[in-house]
């Protein structure tokens, strides 16, 4: 499918997604360090396990600071394997799995395509929706609008802000050229 044109909405999720990420980490941490103080037995796991996802967490806390994108994954993959082996809890290995998989999914932004026969809501299961299901569609100001006919109003701000006002002008030109046929298009088919 070609798109005349692609949208990439921000994703204002990332930071509560570093939050819960940091927060498992640094809990995970504790109950190794406890287990391997309250064990009877040397625990080469939990001390590995607390050394290395103490290392991923400090790493991905600098690299926020300098304004990069950070995953946790691999310190909750850490985590899990070492989850495996405690005495207690041990099913927090397949949630940590299951979280780390999904936090790049969840990260990603989301993107809207727009091409001549629907418009493509890029997000973990595609939704597609022919133009005849839009009232309006706009762009103005950073902000996409997109009004379905069943009253329902998708709002949200685009990712790159510095946007030219004449692609703001040629998109909404573009989506109003594919509204105008729809509705026509529908009226034809109601005078037959």
């Amino acid at each position: 499918m070609i798109y005349q044109y692609v949208v990439i909405l921000k994703n204002r999720q990332s930071k509560y997604i570093d939050f819960i990420g940091l927060l498992l980490g640094i809990l995970s941490v504790i109950f190794f360090v406890r287990e391997l103080v309250f064990a009877h037995q040397v625990g080469v796991a939990y001390l590995l396990g607390a050394v290395f996802v103490t290392g991923v967490l400090i790493w991905n806390v600098w690299q926020s600071a300098k304004g990069k994108k950070v995953y946790y994954s691999r310190a909750l993959l850490i985590a899990a394997l070492v989850w495996m082996k405690m005495p207690y809890f041990q099913w927090l290995t397949f949630v940590f799995i299951i979280l780390a998989l999904l936090e790049y999914q969840a990260k990603y932004s989301l993107e809207i395509g727009f091409s001549d026969q629907e418009v493509v809501i890029n997000s973990l299961f595609k939704k597609r929706y022919p133009w005849a299901q839009f009232d309006n569609i706009m762009l103005k100001d950073g902000l996409l609008t997109l009004d379905f006919t069943n009253n329902r109003i998708l709002q949200r701000e685009v990712e790159d802000e510095e946007e030219d006002e004449a692609d703001e002008e040629e998109f909404n030109a573009y989506c109003r050229k594919q509204l105008g046929k729809t509705s026509q298009e529908i009226r034809k088919s109601g005078n037959q």
